[in-house]
């Protein structure tokens, strides 16, 4: 159950982030490149770009951008090369927050998140400064729903390689080793499950909670990061209030 509350933490900041239409197409089309750079233009055989296709028509983002996209990953189309980075500091009261960006220029993009860090309260830091408190880990979220057999549903996922299986309120949380994600997926897939939520995500090992003053900072540094056009991913171990939701 910890595990759940940590990522419903992170999914609440990542749903404020999304709400912001202006921006979120920009990120959409970068990770179907990135996946397509990667692992070739083909869904069915690139699960990264399989997942970055629906994540991006849950978002609306039309058909034309996404097959033009993925012909920038492939080459078929020139256009910018993009390059991941990924970010590592601390924000207000030693928050550990890490950033993944998508670039097509490094320097650039290394002085607007300094910059960023630095008016609000942060410090950029070393690499691997942060990121020993945190779990690399795959999230697939069922929700609950009368059809639904708890019992079922957990075998299904454990039987599939799933590492933990958890229940809320509203859905079942399932956690997997990057590793063996899409497997565990299309298992429960297989089996008649609708998923809501699935994703590889980093989760953090334990969570902090902030005063008030500090928690309005952490907010605004949180803020800042999200609304660059070169960031695709803000992660963070703080516990996040009820009424920002």
């Amino acid at each position: 159950m910890a595990g759940h509350s940590k990522w419903a933490n992170i999914k609440h900041k990542k749903e404020k982030m999304d709400a912001k239409k202006g921006r979120i197409f920009t990120k959409l089309t970068k990770d179907i490149i990135k996946a397509a750079k990667e692992g070739g233009g083909d869904p069915e055989t690139n699960s990264k770009l399989k997942l970055a296709i629906e994540r991006a028509k849950a978002f609306n983002l039309p058909g034309e951008n996404i097959q033009r996209a993925i012909k920038k990953g492939t080459g078929e189309l020139g256009g910018a090369k993009l390059e991941e980075v990924i970010y590592e500091g601390y924000g207000p009261a030693g928050t550990a927050i890490i950033v993944e960006a998508l670039t097509d220029n490094k320097n650039r993009t290394a002085g607007e998140i300094r910059h960023i860090f630095d008016r609000n309260g942060g410090t950029l830091g070393a690499a691997g400064s942060v990121t020993w408190m945190f779990d690399k880990v795959g999230v697939i979220v069922v929700e609950k729903t009368d059809s639904v057999n708890e019992e079922d549903l957990m075998m299904v996922a454990i039987e599939a390689g799933a590492e933990d299986f958890s229940a809320d309120e509203g859905e079942f949380e399932i956690i997997t080793d990057p590793s063996n994600f899409q497997e565990v997926r299309e298992a429960i897939e297989k089996a008649g499950y609708k998923i809501s939520e699935a994703e590889i995500t980093m989760l953090p090992k334990n969570t902090i909670k902030l005063s008030p003053e500090d928690y309005e900072k952490f907010e605004k540094l949180i803020d800042k990061l999200e609304d660059n056009d070169d960031v695709q991913n803000v992660y963070h171990n703080v516990e996040l209030e009820d009424e920002e939701e």
